[in-house]
């Protein structure tokens, strides 16, 4: 019982972790292409994102140790 228990909180780890990356991922896909689009000032604005999804990433998983 204890392993299974384990082994699903290693796997939501392991789903937290990679939302946390595919999202940083389109953030940085969506701002590409609003600077290349023209809309410098928007693509700036959603390259921010990034850094701050990937600390929020980065809290919350030293939170749950």
């Amino acid at each position: 019982m204890e392993k299974s228990v384990a082994a699903s909180a290693g796997q939501f780890e392991a789903m937290g972790r990679g939302m946390v990356l595919l999202g940083a991922f389109v953030s940085f896909v969506l701002s590409v292409s609003l600077w290349f689009t023209g809309h410098h000032d928007q693509g700036i604005f959603v390259g921010l994102w990034v850094p701050s999804i990937l600390a929020l990433g980065g809290l919350a998983a030293r939170g749950s140790r």
